[in-house]
């Protein structure tokens, strides 16, 4: 009898373990996350709150370091940031790193992880992953493309011609952009990069003239950006259809149809967690983006005299009134 009550101790214990009740299959295993920008950049903030929401219930010890590489251009700074993060790695000893954006892929993986042991999955590398060699072994990722097509489709309807202007803050994505915009999609734009709030108020102004509609892309690289004034702004001197492709750009813009960056935080979750169960990092292949969401700016449309359709209304994932 008390043999039996003993084999049953241990059938219980078995079958917890095996259920998951005790069991932690990713005990004792670290991520690490590490992003190109910084703290208050919508894009990092959502794609950080993100991770650590599908992380919470995991046993899985978590740490992020930001490069803050947007606000500071500086090659030497740059070069400096992706040091930190070689030292937290050396420290930290993380089993996989997530690596948002395209400086930590340019500044830390390429020149200190190429097809070395430690998993990397990135996100948020625009447009080619080809541009830094990607796949490596120890790599795969999701890039980021901008659904400019899809939203210069809804530009069009209220559009007097094809001219395309192009805005942002002065710095090396936006460039990047512009030059798949053309190499991919055959997309000439009128771009102005703008270094002062002051620019890019006169770069608003020059592309409702020069233009028959204009995309938003962000502020940053703008230093002394005031987004009520921005807001203020934009209502005040709107004359042809705007848009953006970045989710927080739809205060200022007539139409956005905006890349999510929850989908990269998913994506990358979820791929980290494949690599931490056992799957080699050249067995996932790298990715693109699909989803979108359709964010109507009513208050624009009122700038402009814009009659939104009934349908594109019911179709919008969100309405700014």
């Amino acid at each position: 009898m008390k043999k039996m009550s003993v084999t049953v101790v241990w059938l219980i214990i078995i079958l917890l373990f095996s259920t998951g009740a005790f069991a932690k299959s990713n005990n004792g295993k670290k991520i690490l996350y590490v992003d190109s920008y910084h703290e208050g950049f919508p894009w990092s903030d959502i794609i950080l709150k993100t991770i650590k929401n599908l992380l919470q219930d995991t046993d899985i010890e978590f740490k992020s370091f930001r490069m803050d590489t947007k606000r500071n251009a500086d090659e030497a700074f740059k070069e400096k940031a992706a040091l930190k993060v070689k030292e937290l790695i050396d420290q930290f000893r993380p089993d996989v790193v997530i690596a948002s954006d395209d400086n930590a892929s340019k500044y830390v993986i390429v020149p200190y992880y190429k097809n070395a042991d430690l998993p990397f999955v990135f996100c948020g590398v625009n447009w080619d992953a080809s541009t830094y060699g990607f796949p490596f072994k120890n790599v795969t990722g999701m890039i980021e493309v901008a659904p400019v097509l899809q939203l210069l489709e809804y530009l069009k309807i209220y559009a007097k011609n094809n001219r395309i202007g192009y805005l942002s803050g002065d710095r090396f994505t936006a460039k990047k952009e512009v030059e798949y915009y053309k190499k991919i999609f055959n997309i000439e734009v009128i771009a102005h990069y703008a270094k002062s709030f002051d620019d890019w108020k006169e770069g608003f102004t020059r592309l409702q003239n020069e233009s028959d509609m204009v995309i938003l892309y962000d502020e940053a690289g703008i230093p002394d950006w005031d987004e009520k004034k921005a807001i203020a702004f934009a209502e005040a001197n709107t004359k042809v259809p705007t848009g953006a492709v970045l989710e927080w750009m739809s205060k200022y813009a007539l139409i956005s149809f905006s890349k999510l960056a929850e989908e990269q935080a998913e994506w990358s979750t979820k791929t980290a967690l494949q690599i931490l169960n056992g799957t080699a990092p050249a067995g996932i292949p790298i990715v693109r983006n699909e989803r979108g969401k359709l964010i109507i700016n009513t208050r624009i449309a009122k700038s402009i005299g814009a009659d939104i359709p009934f349908e594109v209304m019911e179709a919008a994932d969100r309405i700014i009134e």
